[in-house]
């Protein structure tokens, strides 16, 4: 099962936490780790934005992407969210299982 680290940004700790608590709830995510805030300086609608973000960190599979990019576009208060998936080429393989263990999708019935 291919492993994904997420990122996205979200405007303060308060609004991280939501989000991070949500998408572990759904399980479309085995962990989140929020960062220390950091400056994001972007252009948007024309205009140089220079604010402070959290940056969030989110492990999960290739076959929950779809459902964790669904859940952050639904929990999320940016019209266009900055989601990036990129693949985890390598890692601790009991750390992966534990990945895929965490976000399997419990409403599948067989």
């Amino acid at each position: 099962m291919e492993t994904l680290l997420v990122l996205t940004h979200l405007p303060n700790v308060d609004s991280a936490r939501t989000l991070a608590h949500r998408l572990l709830e759904q399980r479309v995510a085995a962990c989140v780790n929020i960062l220390a805030p950091c400056r994001s300086v972007y252009r948007w609608q024309g205009k140089i934005e220079d604010t402070e973000e959290v940056p969030l960190l989110i492990k999960t599979t290739a076959a929950r992407y779809n459902a964790l990019e669904a859940a952050i576009r639904a929990g999320h208060p940016y019209e266009l969210p900055e989601i990036i998936a990129v693949p985890v080429a390598c890692g601790l393989p009991d750390y992966l299982a534990w990945v895929t263990a965490e976000t399997k999708d419990t409403n599948i019935s067989c």
